[in-house]
């Protein structure tokens, strides 16, 4: 008898990366059976995701276009789903954070009367407008979930304040932890790297486009200029012409700066482990940097992530230009500043949140 189903859904990169545990988890687990399916919201990024874990989608519903709007995404994906659902009938669907892709997966599935498992739930920056459209598709996602994995003790009270039963909150840790160990077992992952200090970019965020990211770009070039010969950049980035466009006006031909394609993931770790620190605007870099002892600034002007500050791994700084100048001067020229922000404990779990989120799903199966 074939096990009963629990509907998987992914469609960009962070997506990918943090749902390869949960599916590998279950599949051990072997009480649901695993039913992937990529909606490719981000198409190239996600492909670069599901490889190194060795993970392919029962179904792709290959939705992506050039400059796509979330609008499209939400639709797409709920007319694409819904045959999916009404011929898998699945028991649960399992999403993954504040996507498009995951908001309308959790549409969907509310419609076909399908319970809706939501990992990495209960962050919250309180502010509609940042991120965007993200903080609304999270809280929206909470409203349609039965089963709520919240990533740490803060995110849990948000949802208890929200006035979610205790019952469906699930305290389980980030799964981009476990991601990332799983990674390090397979693949030599450096702990530094000779020459010029290393400093890592990565920019995307939607809010961020037009004046914060130019703002932010002028600062990297500033960072660059006056410190000639002495720090390298290296800057993975985003193809969506909103970013691609101004990083490269920006930043393109500046001695000591490398701009490149998105990486693979173990790649893209293998650089973050060699960094002296990280500028992002990224949620999931936010998580994955202090599980390879690298310190954050984050290009932003709230985070739903305050346990990296409050561990002292990471802090928000905006896109302004003298803030981020400073911070970064900060980390390059002061050993001891760089070594009190690494000494906090990791704050986003022990690597084994897969594992508890296939019990749970196991479990409320067999009732």
């Amino acid at each position: 008898m074939t096990s009963p189903v629990a509907l998987v859904v992914m469609g960009t990169r962070p997506e990918a990366i943090k749902l390869a545990p949960v599916v590998a988890a279950l599949r051990r687990e072997g009480q649901l059976r695993p039913y992937v399916v990529a909606t490719s919201q981000h198409r190239q990024l996600l492909d670069q995701a599901l490889e190194p874990f060795a993970l392919e989608p029962d179904v792709d519903l290959d939705l992506m276009v050039e400059d796509q709007s979330p609008t499209r995404i939400a639709s797409e994906v709920l007319s694409g789903l819904e045959p999916i659902l009404r011929d898998q009938a699945p028991l649960w669907t399992v999403v993954q954070g504040d996507t498009t892709t995951a908001l309308a997966a959790a549409l969907a599935s509310f419609h076909a009367g399908v319970p809706v498992a939501h990992v990495e739930a209960g962050l919250r920056t309180g502010r509609m407008d940042s991120p965007f459209p993200e903080e609304l598709n999270r809280r929206a996602i909470s409203l349609m979930a039965g089963a709520h994995f919240a990533p740490t003790q803060w995110a849990v009270d948000n949802l208890l304040r929200e006035g979610v039963e205790s019952g469906r909150i699930h305290l389980v840790g980030n799964t981009v932890v476990d991601a990332v160990r799983w990674i390090h077992d397979r693949t030599a992952i450096p702990t530094g790297d000779a020459g010029p200090p290393l400093v890592l970019v990565t920019l995307h965020r939607r809010e961020s486009f037009g004046e914060p990211l130019e703002r932010a770009l002028n600062a990297i070039r500033r960072l660059v200029e006056e410190r000639a010969g002495r720090i390298r950049v290296l800057y993975p980035v985003h193809p969506n012409p909103h970013v691609h466009g101004p990083a490269h006006r920006v930043l393109g031909g500046l001695p000591g700066v490398e701009l490149v394609a998105p990486m693979g993931y173990p790649e893209f770790l293998a650089a973050m482990a060699a960094a002296r620190f990280v500028l992002t605007d990224s949620g999931g870099v936010q998580e994955e940097a202090p599980s390879l002892g690298v310190p954050v600034l984050v290009l932003r002007d709230v985070t739903e992530r305050p346990e990296l500050v409050e561990s002292g791994w990471g802090r928000v700084i905006g896109t302004a230009e003298e803030p981020i100048l400073e911070q970064s001067r900060l980390l390059l020229d002061s050993d001891r500043e760089r070594e009190a922000m690494r000494q906090g404990p990791n704050p986003f779990g022990d690597g084994r949140s897969g594992e508890r989120i296939a019990r749970v799903l196991a479990g409320a199966g067999e009732r």
